[in-house]
C-alpha cells in the first residue's frame, strides 16, 4: 500500500495536468465530506440499499435453490429460465428498476436484488448437487425421514459452500449498489462520484469515494470471511 501510494504522490508531481489529486488532497477531501455530513450519510444510504437487496436475496434465493437442488424435477424446470436470465448484467435492468420503481431506494434495492438473487440460487443448487451420494444412502439406512435428511444432513453439508457463495456475491452486490447509485438515486457513494465530477470537477471527492468503496468492501468480506471460522462449517475448509 505504501509503494502504490508513493507511486500515486510521484505520478501527480511529475503530471502537467492539476486535474488529479494526490493522496494528501483525496485525504482532505473526506474530511470535508466528514465536516459537512455527508460521509455518513452517504455511506449509510449505500449500506442501506445493499443490506436490504441483499438479505432479501439471501432469504428467497438459498432457499429456492436448496430446494431445486433437491428435487430433479423442479431444476429441470427452472434451471433454463435462471441460466438465460443470469447473464445478462443486472445494470441492464436499471431503466426498466427506474420504470417500476422510480428514481429513489426502490429501483437500487432491485437491482442489487437481481444481482444477488441468482448467484446465490445458483450456489444453493450446485452444494446439495455436491452432496456425497453416500451421505444420503447412510441417512436413509439408518432410517432418516426426509426431514431428518435435510436437518441433519443437507444443511450441514452445503454450509461452506453456501458461506463462500455469500461472500462472492456480497462484493458483487457491494459493486452493483455504486452503479446503481450513478444513476437511479440521489444519495450514496456512487452519487457522491458522479456528482462530484459534474459539479465543478472535485476529483479529489470522486477519488475519496473510490476510497470508502474500497475500504468498505474490505471491511464487509473480511466480516464474512469470519464465517467460515464457525466451528460447525470449518470442516468445509480443512479445518482452517
Amino acid at each position: 500500500m505504501a509503494v502504490l501510494i508513493a507511486a500515486w504522490q510521484i505520478s501527480v508531481m511529475r503530471s502537467d495536468s492539476t486535474i488529479l489529486p494526490g493522496p494528501w488532497a483525496v485525504v482532505l477531501g473526506i474530511v470535508e465530506l466528514a465536516q459537512k455530513g455527508l460521509l455518513l450519510k452517504y455511506v449509510v444510504a449505500s449500506l442501506y440499499r445493499v443490506t436490504w437487496g441483499y438479505v432479501l436475496a439471501a432469504l428467497l434465493g438459498i432457499p429456492f435453490g436448496l430446494l431445486l437442488g433437491w428435487y430433479q424435477r423442479g431444476e429441470k424446470a427452472f434451471n433454463p429460465i435462471i441460466q438465460i436470465l443470469r447473464p445478462i448484467s443486472p445494470l441492464a435492468w436499471i431503466p426498466i428498476a427506474i420504470l417500476w420503481f422510480g428514481v429513489g431506494d426502490g429501483a437500487a434495492i432491485f437491482l442489487i436484488f437481481l444481482a444477488s438473487f441468482l448467484p446465490l440460487t445458483v450456489t444453493a443448487m450446485n452444494a446439495v448437487r455436491n452432496i456425497p451420494q453416500v451421505n444420503l444412502n447412510a441417512g436413509r439406512n439408518f432410517g432418516l425421514s426426509e426431514r431428518q435428511l435435510i436437518t441433519q444432513i443437507l444443511y450441514p453439508a452445503v454450509a461452506p459452500y453456501l458461506i463462500v457463495g455469500l461472500r462472492i456475491t456480497l462484493g458483487i452486490a457491494w459493486l452493483v449498489v455504486v452503479a446503481a447509485e450513478m444513476i437511479a438515486v440521489n444519495s450514496g457513494l456512487g452519487f457522491l462520484i458522479i456528482d462530484a465530477r459534474n459539479a465543478g470537477n472535485r476529483y479529489d471527492l470522486v477519488i475519496a469515494g473510490m476510497v470508502l468503496i474500497g475500504m468498505i468492501g474490505i471491511v464487509l468480506d473480511f466480516g464474512m470471511k469470519n464465517l467460515e471460522k464457525m466451528k460447525s462449517i470449518r470442516w468445509g475448509y480443512g479445518g482452517n
